[in-house]
């Protein structure tokens, strides 16, 4: 596609800008619906909604929690990231990750 840009007016350049400009929003909402349905088709080949992965604000779902402080049961981790204080001060003491298990 050649588009003598020189021949144009300034008020066409700006049309063609504007057109431009749409169609690229355009083409960025089609890809992002495609990719939705792509992410929520991988999701429930292993059994989960994308809900379930991803909140509905979009941000990601913190893990289920796997392991509890024994003193204080509301202080939790998923295993996964930076082991909290509580972990490594029960680590040190003796005890291992079975032992903190939910």
């Amino acid at each position: 596609m050649d588009i003598d840009l020189e021949s144009l007016s300034k008020q066409e350049l700006q049309k063609l800008k504007t057109d431009v400009e749409r169609a690229l929003k355009t083409i960025d909402k089609r890809r992002k619906a495609e990719a939705k349905r792509a992410a929520e088709t991988a999701a429930k080949e292993y059994g989960f909604s994308l809900d379930d992965l991803v909140g509905a604000d979009g941000k990601s779902v913190k893990g289920v929690a796997k392991y509890a402080n024994p003193a204080d049961a509301s202080q939790t981790w998923t295993g996964r990231g930076r082991k909290p204080n509580w972990v490594i001060e029960a680590l040190e003491a003796g005890k291992s990750l079975d032992d903190l298990a939910l």
